[in-house]
């Protein structure tokens, strides 16, 4: 909408201007919107209730069970908003951002909401199942990489598509990908982020912190891609185009902002599943079309730690249980952010020293580009 005025006024579609507007608006929907979303969700009593493996947890966190979920509702809203004002509905990779984002915000919500109801029921605390969620995941990253493969192949330059290229970190280095090996990737990368981003929404503002400081490095990340000059500058893909990422960024980033501003210690509402699946997996796809896949498991190091203490504490407890044996745990809980807190470390603590950690991985990300 707004997108064509820039574009009429301004050169190269005014896209700094972009950037600082979807950002700032999308702080400004969720700072504005957010106590009203509160005041909602608790007259209609969607609140969470943390329920673990774990006494001493429970006990610990059980005066969270008041503090309303499914938050990450007004984040979903205004990064919509913010795109469908400041972005260029006609680039594909936005098109695609935007079907990520509705897709996963319901599949989200849908989880969010049966748990919900089963809670208040006192039927357990599942929502969908774990399976379930997968299909619903990897059915979008198959219809995001059959876009980005084939329809770029028309607005791009014949004989040079970086889809069809996997290109390595420190080096450049590239190989060529079969359609099959690169829509396993996408797959894996989509996926894999999103449900890490959902194990790391445990803590009150964990998840928010750490992704605002990864969502601003594949900002940077975006436009370098997207100006030819500056992608050969850093010895990175040029992905013609997808400076436009950045005003997706901006957006994720000012909602962001927004909520933890709600989400801060102590949390007056939490993001629920309804927030974390899509900007997991938005983070992922960002990855995926700047080709910086493997660059995301260093600077989003703190999701992969997260998600691999689920994965080797689960693992574990299988390997060690018998008949009759009960498994043995790696962690007092996972995922390793309630193993530290029953440690004894506050949960303050925890959040900050883990935003530090997520801060120390990016700058070591952004080091990686001054080595090539």
């Amino acid at each position: 909408m707004i997108y064509w005025l820039f574009q009429e006024y301004f050169s190269q579609g005014g896209l700094g201007l972009r950037i600082g507007a979807a950002g700032a608006l999308s702080f400004v929907l969720v700072l504005l919107f957010g106590p009203k979303m509160i005041r909602f969700l608790i007259r209609k009593k969607i609140g969470d209730r943390p329920e673990f493996d774990h006494a001493d947890l429970n006990e610990i966190t059980r005066y969270k069970s008041t503090t309303p979920t499914m938050g990450g509702a007004l984040m979903v809203m205004a990064i919509l908003v913010s795109l469908l004002l400041f972005a260029n509905l006609r680039n594909m990779y936005i098109n695609s951002g935007l079907v990520a984002l509705v897709w996963l915000g319901v599949l989200g919500g849908v989880d969010d909401w049966l748990k919900l109801r089963r809670s208040a029921g006192g039927s357990g605390r599942d929502g969908l199942k774990s399976w379930e969620k997968f299909i619903f995941q990897i059915g979008l990253a198959v219809l995001s990489n059959y876009v980005y493969r084939w329809g770029s192949a028309s607005f791009l330059e014949p004989g040079y598509n970086p889809a069809h290229r996997f290109f390595l970190p420190l080096a450049d280095i590239s190989v060529s990908l079969p359609f099959v090996l690169y829509a396993l990737i996408m797959a894996v990368v989509m996926t894999g982020s999103s449900n890490a981003v959902n194990l790391t929404d445990g803590m009150d503002g964990l998840a928010t912190g750490c992704l605002l400081i990864v969502t601003g490095l594949f900002l940077v990340l975006s436009w370098i891609v997207g100006v030819v000059r500056w992608a050969a500058l850093f010895n990175l893909p040029f992905v013609p185009f997808s400076a436009e990422m950045t005003v997706l960024c901006a957006a994720m980033i000012g909602a962001m902002l927004g909520f933890l501003w709600y989400n801060a210690p102590p949390a007056a509402v939490f993001m629920g599943d309804t927030g974390s699946l899509p900007l997991g997996g938005l983070l992922g796809y960002i990855a995926v079309v700047t080709r910086q896949e493997l660059l995301l498991l260093l600077a989003g190091g703190v999701f992969v730690m997260e998600a691999l203490s689920v994965v080797l504490q689960v693992g574990y407890f299988k390997l060690t249980k018998g008949s009759g044996i009960e498994g043995k745990r790696l962690f007092r809980c996972a995922p390793i952010h309630h193993h530290l807190h029953l440690g004894g470390w506050p949960e303050t603590k925890v959040v900050i020293r883990f935003w530090i950690l997520g801060a120390i991985l990016a700058v070591l990300a952004l080091g990686t580009l001054k080595l090539r």
